[in-house]
């Protein structure tokens, strides 16, 4: 059994004009939304073997509050191919994920990462900033993930009510 969650980064600043997109920071709702996310995990008792990102500041940021929210100790992994890609290469990262690792947080970016959901879910929501979709698969190694073995566990974001 395979377990990913698929997480867009936190809110960004779009306040200074003179930064690229990569270098853009999270801003006042991302940096409240990151720490709440991961707190919500954390009372689930979810901790990944393996976390990968997007370089991206925004998504950097994201990743390192969200890896300390849930006792995530190990380095994450920054794969700069998660930063302005095709859906196509998500594909590639998570099958290539040595299969040692059973549970996998990967965070990057849109509309990349709701386009690699809906090829393994009916999934027709827009995955909102610091949104989290888990899935699981029945199958022992990442390089054989498919639509046919994927079932939807949750969608949460930070607006969603919890009970």
């Amino acid at each position: 059994m395979k377990k990913l969650f698929i997480i867009r980064h936190a809110k960004s600043s779009w306040k200074d004009s003179k930064l690229s997109d990569f270098d853009r920071p999270l801003n006042k709702r991302g940096k409240a939304n990151a720490p709440l996310m991961g707190k919500r995990l954390r009372r689930r008792n979810i901790v990944p073997d393996i976390f990968i990102s997007s370089p991206a500041l925004r998504a950097k940021t994201t990743a390192e509050i969200i890896a300390r929210k849930v006792g995530y100790n190990t380095k994450i992994v920054f794969n700069e191919d998660i930063y302005a890609s095709a859906e196509i290469i998500i594909h590639h990262i998570v099958k290539k994920t040595n299969d040692k690792y059973k549970t996998m947080f990967l965070l990057g970016h849109n509309p990349d990462l709701n386009m690699f959901v809906e090829d393994y879910i009916d999934f027709d929501e827009n995955i909102v900033t610091c949104g989290v979709v888990e899935i699981e698969f029945d199958c022992n190694s990442w390089k054989d993930i498919s639509r046919k073995n994927a079932k939807f566990i949750s969608f949460d974001y930070p607006k969603k009510e919890q009970k």
